[in-house]
């Protein structure tokens, strides 16, 4: 749990976050210090998938709302908007408690650094 933590830490924007279960990493969007947003391409589809990473709860998984935030999640200022949103207490919107599986980030690979 501890080295979960620290991986947690580690990870900025722009940096890929791989799960143990999952094939293809997730580019952190948007973070603070308890929560990260990550993205990664659904080609087939021409969308994306998301995953929320809770770091208080340890876990990760969607939000809890049925159609997701009338936000999405498609763009870095979307993610940082959905940040403030779920640190909101007025808001409801919060890792969803049914789809959520356990933190199992694998690796955090640092974005390049343009020359």
């Amino acid at each position: 749990m501890i080295a979960q933590q620290k991986m947690f830490a580690e990870a900025a924007v722009g940096d890929r976050i791989k799960f143990a279960s999952e094939k293809q990493s997730y580019l952190v969007r948007a973070r603070d210090d308890r929560f990260i947003i990550a993205t990664k391409p659904l080609n087939i589809h021409r969308t994306y998938l998301y995953t929320i990473v809770d770091i208080f709860r340890m876990v990760r998984g969607p939000d809890n709302l049925i159609f997701e935030r009338s936000g999405g999640y498609g763009d870095d200022q979307q993610c940082r908007e959905a940040i403030f949103e779920l640190n909101d207490p007025e808001n409801v919107i919060e890792v969803s408690y049914r789809n959520c599986i356990d933190l199992d980030i694998e690796r955090v690979i640092k974005a390049r650094k343009p020359k």
